[in-house]
């Protein structure tokens, strides 16, 4: 039958204490205790069951972080109030001074810039890979190496990592292989093909309606109440912590993603392969030119297609900003960064979301002053906006004009 992570968010039933359909929203900062000795047994970390103080969890991020815990097939979750209050949590509760890990060199600008900028500040190194390189990734494992960290689809440049090949890799080695998922939910199911923990930014395609942030790391029991220890949890005392109104808007949102992410795919796939056909470089897993096609292939649960991300080089970042302006003045979505909302969203990764990485590394990496980073919409007439996206392409260059026989 293959995992099911949709099946597995929908087998889960939560009832308002009321009977609602949807959980009750816990509403409160901190919950009361019958008895004294509870609470110093709650501190000590001793007691399922009871609450102490939403820092440290509530029943409605309980909900929430059941259900990506089910959707990504691991033991439990913890959610946050960010994505990158589920990366730095991670991380430092991994690594400590003298630690070394080995990260993709294509990431989100603010995880590259917490581990270039940061987290030297506490004496932990990072060598920055071409993750697609398992003879690289290896070569860079030191004796302090804790961590090997990438994204299952690269931001903004799209490469896809082998998984199951870097699982082999951190077992062999003794290293936990974090890797966020954030571009690819149900797509690929990360902890199924051997990573230790699986992140999301819960901001992106999970919530999918871009009106809150949020965060997430799935992995084991053992792992997860380490985070959130009140003694020495990275987790619980970074207070990176969701609020329970957000969580559950969240959790309402997750019921319809698997329809989301069909159709942000489909679109993104119908896209693509026109721009390709077209002559425009085009960069999107789904594409047989694309160098990773056929690992995101053996990886993929195939229903949700190759996701809602694609790339195209307009030739010059002139080009690119005429492209995006035009664009957003037609309606066809809007220059803006994040990605997963139900209007297809677009920029120039070079000068906003990977500004953090400089200039030469994004040369090294491939990162051209060009690139549109598309976060493909749920159009349901995509024939329409690719026609009026090409006519766009044309009027600022980025395409010649057809000439008709």
């Amino acid at each position: 039958m293959g995992f099911k992570p949709a099946n597995n968010i929908q087998d889960l039933q939560y009832f308002g204490e009321f009977g609602g359909v949807n959980p009750s929203i816990s509403d409160s900062s901190t919950y009361t205790f019958l008895e004294a000795k509870t609470m110093f047994d709650t501190f000590e970390g001793n007691t399922d069951g009871c609450y102490l103080y939403s820092r440290h969890t509530s029943p409605s991020n309980l909900y929430l972080g059941e259900a990506l815990a089910a959707m990504e097939g691991t033991e439990t979750a913890n959610v946050t109030a960010s994505g990158m209050g589920a990366i730095t949590p991670t991380i430092m509760q991994v690594c400590g001074a003298g630690d070394h890990l080995v990260s993709s060199r294509t990431i989100y600008g603010g995880t590259y810039a917490f581990l270039k900028n940061f987290t030297p500040r506490m004496n932990i190194a990072t060598s920055f890979v071409d993750i697609t390189k398992l003879d690289a990734v290896e070569a860079a494992i030191q004796e302090s190496t804790k961590m090997i960290y990438c994204e299952t689809v690269s931001n903004p440049l799209l490469e896809v990592a082998d998984i199951k090949g870097l699982a082999k890799l951190a077992k062999k080695y003794n290293l936990m292989l974090v890797v966020d998922n954030t571009f690819s939910p149900l797509s690929i199911s990360p902890a199924q093909l051997g990573a230790d923990i699986v992140i999301h930014s819960l901001t992106k395609f999970i919530n999918g309606s871009s009106d809150t942030m949020g965060g997430v790391m799935c992995g084991s029991a053992e792992f997860i109440n380490a985070q959130k220890s009140v003694i020495d949890g990275a987790s619980m005392l970074l207070g990176s912590s969701m609020d329970s109104l957000r969580s559950a808007s969240i959790l309402k949102n997750m019921r319809t993603l698997h329809i989301r992410m069909k159709q942000h795919s489909k679109n993104a796939m119908y896209l693509a392969t026109k721009f390709e056909e077209d002559g425009v470089k085009t960069v999107y897993p789904g594409l047989a030119s694309h160098p990773s096609h056929e690992i995101f292939k053996s990886m993929m649960n195939a229903e949700y297609g190759y996701g809602g991300m694609l790339t195209i080089d307009a030739g010059s970042l002139e080009k690119a900003n005429a492209l995006m302006e035009l664009m957003q003045d037609k309606n066809l979505g809007y220059l803006a960064v994040s990605l997963g909302f139900y209007k297809t969203l677009f920029s120039a990764p070079g000068t906003s979301t990977s500004s953090e990485i400089p200039e030469e590394e994004q040369k090294e990496m491939g990162l051209t002053d060009g690139l549109i980073r598309f976060s493909i919409g749920l159009d349901n007439d995509i024939e329409r906006t690719y026609a009026m996206m090409k006519q766009c392409m044309i009027a600022v260059g980025v395409l010649k004009e057809e000439l008709s026989l």
